[in-house]
């Protein structure tokens, strides 16, 4: 397997990752340092990574219904709780596939297939993700034509979002909203910047992959149809 690949496998980082890693000399086999990319790993060879052996593991896939109140990184600093508080021992190694914030629940997957990973994350990708978005109040179509357009956000232009309206009161407005891209506070930035108010913010969907009834604070593993499918979108 070629060495890129194989430090993919392992979870240590994507292909891409694992080649910054190769060419600075932050690997070994067989107790000697290994700079060519195109070095394939046999069976019995030793890898290591900064001086730990790399070993393949088993791929976990797992979908969270990330709730409100939990931040997604591998561990906090100021001892708030984290996603990976969730997730059970036996699937030590996963790591969360880009970002919910603190306030925003809904899906998240987790996986220590650095490959797949690079793939969802990569905006040049444009992998689509489903909110569904309660706001204070009505708004005005205008409103929602600057939003689909693209709305300037700390002096850069997002890209453009499809958005619905899915129900609406005298005091709140339901939406969905798809973008393909995955700014910090993307969602809620959008519609502050037509002076709407966010109250709720639940991701349902990343392309066809959707949350389903999935309780809060739960995982799943994806099924293997699942899996095939996030792997073939690129």
């Amino acid at each position: 397997m070629r060495i890129n690949r194989y430090l993919a496998s392992a979870g240590i980082a994507s292909r891409r990752k694992s080649e910054e890693y190769i060419t600075s000399g932050r690997v070994m086999v067989n107790g000697k340092v290994e700079t060519n990319l195109a070095f394939d790993v046999a069976d019995n060879d030793e890898v290591k990574v900064d001086g730990n052996i790399v070993s393949l593991n088993d791929f976990y896939y797992i979908m969270l219904h990330k709730p409100k109140g939990y931040i997604t990184t591998m561990k906090d600093e100021k001892g708030r709780k984290t996603v990976m508080d969730l997730i059970p021992e036996e699937y030590a190694g996963v790591k969360p596939i880009g970002r919910l914030d603190y306030e925003t629940e809904g899906l998240l997957i987790l996986s220590n297939d650095g490959d797949l990973a690079q793939k969802l994350t990569s905006p040049i990708n444009e992998i689509e993700k489903t909110y569904m978005v309660k706001v204070e109040g009505k708004l005005q179509e205008s409103q929602l034509a600057v939003m689909r357009a693209g709305v300037v956000i700390d002096g850069v232009r997002l890209k453009k979002c499809k958005i619905k309206r899915l129900s609406e009161d005298d005091k709140f407005t339901k939406l969905e909203v798809k973008i393909t891209e995955g700014k910090n506070r993307q969602i809620r930035k959008m519609f502050d910047a037509v002076g709407v108010n966010v109250v709720f913010l639940k991701r349902t969907a990343i392309q066809d992959l959707k949350l389903g009834s999935l309780d809060r604070g739960k995982i799943r593993e994806l099924r293997p149809a699942e899996i095939m499918y996030l792997q073939q979108l690129i």
